[in-house]
């Protein structure tokens, strides 16, 4: 069965070019344009990772994060966030709200594969 993703972004520009890297690694990908709808989303059909932008309307990235993490249905779920933020406080707050990395926007596709196929990778 193959590995699934979903991705968060408010930005229709954003999730195309995730779609767009994605596809290289052959997994189902899924779309949610803010927070609540994530969190709705994996409540249904749980992905392998969700990659999710820290900056949106209704729900942020960093909210979601932590209630995915206090759900313990949903607390091993692999969370990798987007931010255009490059400072080290960013990276912290990512940390503090349970996130597994964090990717700087805009994407690059090099660096973004690397860090989804970490975590996609079966765990040994």
């Amino acid at each position: 069965m193959p590995r699934s993703v979903l991705i968060v972004d408010d930005s229709p520009t954003i999730r195309a070019f995730a779609r767009i890297f994605l596809k290289t690694l052959q997994v189902e990908v899924s779309e949610a344009e803010d927070g609540q709808k994530a969190l709705e989303a994996v409540r249904a059909n749980r992905p392998d990772l969700c990659v999710v932008d820290v900056d949106m309307p209704n729900m942020d990235g960093l909210t979601f994060t932590r209630e995915v993490r206090k759900d313990p249905q949903l607390s091993s779920l692999r969370v990798v966030l987007l931010t255009g933020d490059r400072t080290p406080e960013a990276k912290d707050k990512g940390r503090a709200a349970g996130a597994d990395d964090l990717v700087e926007k805009p994407i690059k596709g090099p660096e973004f594969l690397a860090v989804v196929k970490k975590y996609l990778e079966p765990a040994a």
